[in-house]
């Protein structure tokens, strides 16, 4: 049936932050139904509180609210903008919940919204475990053995007296794994089944047999109205049950599976979608005993999932495209091939290649965080690669990755010895497939004992044995004075079809081989031998920013986009590369072609040799576009916007000291050091505490603040362990007010949109500070300053497009931190509040334009009538031993954004929005009851400081609690406080349920030994807000003694503000 006519305008609920468990995928797919649904012309209402994501650009929909994804939030939004449906099955975890609750209240029956995609019956029996369990026996499909409790003692009693240990522990409607895991021993036990209850929202999990060492097999099915299903894509993890799906290596389509048993899971899968009856896209998770045709469903996800991303991409079919068509009306067979245009959407995907999904690890900033994968997740995000084969698609992954690696072969992992060999592939961690490389290459086990260890199938140990000796043999037949080639070395291309060849693609959609036709090739000369080619300014090549990952996230696929559309409107057709399944740069239909391989040298050289364009753009895709710049440069090719030399001198600490001398631009005192001896020395000559850092990184990596030589000694252990080329960099720390600014130069003038003031001061690195635009306490001259300073530097840096400039003010002084000629993490997030389009005004100038004659001046752009407060978000529950304290390195893995017409209320939309929670004894609580506390654990420095910060809160009617020295000058205020000893009773005041928030700065952090890392991480597992800046405390003081609430606030619909 074609568009239903009682659907006019449609709401669809955003995913809300990044953070591990959901990300960037559910941008992807809300991206995706957006643009179907107004390509409709249909009304699209969009709700979502991430400023970083292209979900929440202007041109996504027709209202925008970047508002805290709550169930106030949202009822308001329904009431104002009466929308007559509410798409529920695109916003991952958080929109399906939202969608759930506002159904099973009677809110959306009230106000006469519908629910697409899935009714509450639907979501109900895949999630509440209970209902799940109940619905696949009453259609004869097996389920684990296992039981539905919400209590301790249930839970203890089924894995006693029935399955026993290793139990698996599922919280219901979580996402990411979230507050399970499996439990080895009867200590795990206890831990897993109290933080599970917890975590689950209807605080119920499920208790199941672990059956470790079973195949895992997922299919991506899809069914509409009329119930016409399909599977979409099969696909199969490496690692067998027990490692989340999200963790794993993952392979598609299935590569080990006979033909019976592909057809029994994916008979079952059409079952279960034709059961729950849903309409649109559903993901199916199974169970496979390796050694029979048993099965068992593991769980179904009633929407768009994590693997839909990577189905999408690797089949060419636009699940989350077709399943907001579904929902709105269209049949399977109303629905065009995106991919061949010819055939419908009813016509199952057959790949003739093969797909690799390698995830990737937060773990290289991390260094004292747990390796060990479970069913829990843990990573950041993926990448993907396409091969003619398993191993030239694994190896394409593996160097994609960007692990320092273009083999299996990890070079520290060369020098261990036999035992510890066997060690690692004992223990499943993100380096186990490495530890197996080791082992088949050097022969320390066979794949039969690999496989007796780890339960991987036989077929992935052989094919990495394969690698393994054909590398060798590569190795020895090279000569020794010459770098060894790549295994599957690209040279050759070809289009993704969707259906084997048997119908031909239409969409420019490559993947590299290393032998064969060149299908890319010979697609550009049928296409230039066009007339209407001659129209063609020539091709750019854009190259993408690769994985997601904490310092490098999603902000910089809105800003590859973006360019990419503005290159597409002067005229000029456009080629991206990246290798990230989960993007919308990765969308086939975003460049008018699409290569989907690593960002490396030589992935990108054949992609040149290929395009032959008139120049590449490296501005917007972070550090891994950026880290590309020298070699391309080497090799003659033209670097569109900044230059090479432009991006060294900002980047190679003496040449840009010598540039802010001549500048007259104050910055602190540095010099750069190889060795931990010059660190010593040189932390000793600018006196403690310095700042240390290594240069050509993102994100603060391996960012400290050393206030003691041991603290140098730490970190220079750590950071010459990975074979640095580049030095460390030592700065004199100096504490003050951080200002982040974002220009735009045309190489004569720049447009700066606005200053940015960070909450936090300096020492807190700025994607995890809380950032208020426009500033609000700097002095004009001072704001001159950074005007002349940004204007003065980005010219003499030679940049052409974007420039971001972090300044410090130190007793009244301006002092540059850095400066960095690129795309930055704020540009979305300042683009937006200020309507001033940076990427594409960024791009026009590249490209030549004047930004005088772009409409919106020179100089500092005018400060609007409201502000914009963006808030990081964090993903410490899913990460253990992590410390939570913040510092130079960053750690969060989202932001969130509150925009409203006074700064107090911009913030309490941005923490409400970033999910910290908003206690106010005073009103909530009657003066007989126990009012909530906090808990102060301060370092000496910050003792000065305390007694304003504590009478804050307890003038909000918070009891008070302190460590020893911390009670002692809370005390001395005039003050009641309660002590509390921290090797003592700090553990049982956490789990009283006493303490709502906690303050704890400590000079030295990172060891999980600490004491007060450990209790940091104690808090954050028992959902207490966790501050670690006295900033931050005194932020959220002033926030909680306003009069704002989720009922009062403003609701700011984007569109509007300009």
């Amino acid at each position: 049936m074609p568009l239903n006519k009682d659907i006019h305008k449609v709401m669809v609920i955003g995913s809300g932050p990044i953070i591990i468990g959901q990300a960037a995928e559910f941008d992807y797919a809300g991206n995706q139904a957006c643009r179907a649904l107004t390509s409709l012309g249909l009304e699209v209402v969009l709700v979502n509180s991430n400023p970083a994501t292209l979900m929440t650009d202007k041109s996504m929909a027709d209202e925008i609210y970047i508002e805290p994804l709550t169930l106030e939030t949202v009822q308001r939004i329904i009431e104002k903008e009466k929308p007559d449906s509410l798409l529920s099955t695109l916003g991952g975890q958080t929109g399906l919940t939202l969608s759930m609750e506002l159904a099973k209240s009677g809110f959306l029956k009230k106000h006469n919204v519908q629910l697409l995609g899935a009714n509450p019956e639907t979501i109900d029996k895949a999630e509440d475990r209970q209902m799940f369990k109940d619905t696949m026996l009453k259609i004869g499909e097996p389920v684990i053995p296992s039981k539905v409790v919400t209590t301790y003692e249930d839970a203890l009693d089924f894995v006693h007296n029935e399955i026993g240990l290793p139990a698996i522990i599922r919280p219901a409607f979580t996402l990411g794994g979230t507050g399970g895991g499996i439990c080895h021993t009867e200590d795990e036990l206890d831990e897993i089944v109290k933080n599970g209850l917890h975590r689950s929202p209807i605080h119920q999990i499920l208790v199941e047999k672990c059956i470790s060492g079973w195949k895992e097999v997922e299919f991506e099915v899809m069914r509409d109205s009329k119930g016409n299903v399909i599977t979409v894509c099969s696909m199969e993890n490496i690692d067998p049950v027990g490692v989340h799906t999200g963790d794993s290596i993952v392979v598609a389509p299935t590569l080990t599976l006979a033909d019976k048993e592909y057809q029994m899971l994916r008979t079952a899968a059409l079952n279960i979608i034709s059961e729950l009856k849903i309409e649109g896209g559903c993901n199916c998770q199974f169970a496979l005993n390796p050694d029979s045709f048993e099965y068992a469903v593991i769980e179904v996800n009633p929407r768009v999932s994590r693997s839909s991303a990577l189905a999408s991409k690797a089949t060419g079919y636009p699940i989350a495209k077709v399943a907001a068509l579904i929902a709105v009306g269209f049949t399977l067979d109303e629905i065009p091939n995106f991919v061949t245009k010819k055939t419908k959407a009813c016509f199952e995907p057959v790949l003739d290649y093969v797909v690799v999904k390698m995830p990737k690890f937060p773990f290289d900033k991390f260094v004292y965080a747990q390796r060990n994968l479970g069913t829990q997740m843990k990573d950041t995000r993926v990448v993907m690669a396409i091969g003619p084969s398993f191993e030239e698609a694994l190896l394409k992954a593996v160097r994609g990755a960007e692990l320092k690696t273009s083999t299996l072969d990890l070079p520290f992992l060369k020098t261990e010895n036999s035992e510890k060999i066997i060690s690692r592939v004992s223990k499943c961690t993100d380096q186990r497939i490495f530890a197996i490389y080791q082992a088949l290459k050097r022969n320390i086990l066979t794949p039969e004992q690999i496989h007796e260890i780890t339960k991987i199938d036989m077929f992935f140990l052989q094919k990495i044995q394969k690698i393994a000796k054909t590398e060798q043999e590569l190795h020895d037949s090279s000569s020794a004075d010459k770098p060894q080639e790549l295994l599957y070395k690209p040279v050759s291309f070809k289009m993704v079809d969707t259906c084997a060849g048997e119908f031909s693609a239409e969409t420019p959609y490559f993947y590299s081989t290393a032998s064969g036709e060149n299908e890319a090739k010979n697609y550009l000369n049928e296409i230039h031998s066009k007339p209407d080619s001659k129209n063609s300014k020539g091709t750019i090549i854009v190259l993408g920013s690769g994985p997601i990952r904490i310092g490098q996230g999603i902000e910089f696929d809105y800003a590859s986009v973006q360019c990419v559309w503005a290159l597409k409107k002067l005229g000029y057709e456009v080629a991206i590369i990246n290798n990230n399944p989960e993007t919308v740069s990765t969308d086939f239909d975003t460049a008018d072609r699409l290569y989907f391989e690593p960002l490396t040298p030589e992935d990108v050289m054949n992609v040149i040799n290929t395009e032959n364009p008139v120049g590449v753009v490296v501005a917007f895709g972070g550090q891994t576009a950026i880290n590309l710049t020298k070699f391309l440069d080497s090799k003659g090719i033209k670097i569109l916007g900044t230059s090479a030399d432009s991006i060294d001198l900002a980047e190679d600490r003496e040449r840009f000291e010598e540039l802010c001398d001549k500048l007259d631009i104050k910055r602190p005192k540095g010099v750069t050091v190889f060795t931990e001896a010059e660190a010593l020395e040189a932390a000793a000559r600018l006196e403690y505490p310095v700042l240390l850092r290594p240069s050509y990184v993102l994100g603060g990596q391996n960012m400290i603040i050393a206030n003691t030589p041991a603290d140098v000694k730490e970190y220079m252990a750590i950071i010459l362990r990975q074979k640095i080329e580049n030095p460390v960099l030592i700065d004199k720390y100096m504490e003050g007010t951080e200002l982040e600014v974002d220009g735009i130069c045309d190489g004569e003038d720049v447009l700066i949109p606005g200053i940015m003031q960070h909450v936090e001061r300096t020492g807190i690195h700025s994607g995890d500070s809380i950032a208020v635009y426009p500033s609000w306490s700097i002095t004009e001259e001072l704001k001159e300053k950074i005007v002349r300073q940004t204007h003065d530097l980005a010219l003499a840096l030679g940049t052409k497009g974007l420039v971001n400039i972090q300044y410090l003010i130190y007793k009244n002084e301006l002092y540059i931190i850095e400066a960095n000629p690129r795309s930055s993490r704020t540009v979305p997030y300042i683009s937006k509040v200020t309507g001033i389009p940076m990427v594409e005004l960024a791009t026009r100038a590249m490209m030549g334009e004047k930004i005088r004659n772009m409409g919106f001046g020179t100089g500092l752009y005018r400060a609007p009538d409201y502000f914009a407060v963006k808030v990081p978000v964090f993903s410490f529950e899913k990460l253990m031993d992590v410390d939570t304290a913040l510092g130079p390195e960053m750690k969060s893995t989202g932001e969130v954004l509150g925009i409203a017409k006074t700064r107090e209320e911009a913030l309490f939309k941005g923490l409400t929005g970033a999910g910290i929670k908003i206690i106010r004894p005073a009103k909530s609580f009657n003066k007989n009851e126990n009012a909530p506390g906090i808990l102060f654990s301060v370092k000496k420095m910050d003792l000065p400081e305390l007694p304003a910060i504590a009478k804050k809160f307890a003038s909000l009617g918070f009891s008070l609690y302190g460590t020893e020295g911390n009670a002692m000058t809370i005390e001395k205020s005039g003050m009641n406080v309660t002590r509390v000893n921290i090797n003592d009773n700090i553990i049982t005041l956490l789990d009283s349920g006493k303490i709502a928030y906690v303050l704890s700065t400590s000079a030295k952090g990172r060891n999980p030994d600490a004491e007060s890392v450990k209790f940091r991480r104690h808090a954050v597992e028992r959902d207490i807000e966790c501050l670690t800046s006295l900033d931050t405390a005194n932020a959220l003081a002033d926030c909680l003694a306003g009069n704002f609430t989720e009922q009062n606030v403003n609701l700011v619909d984007i569109k509007k503000l300009f």
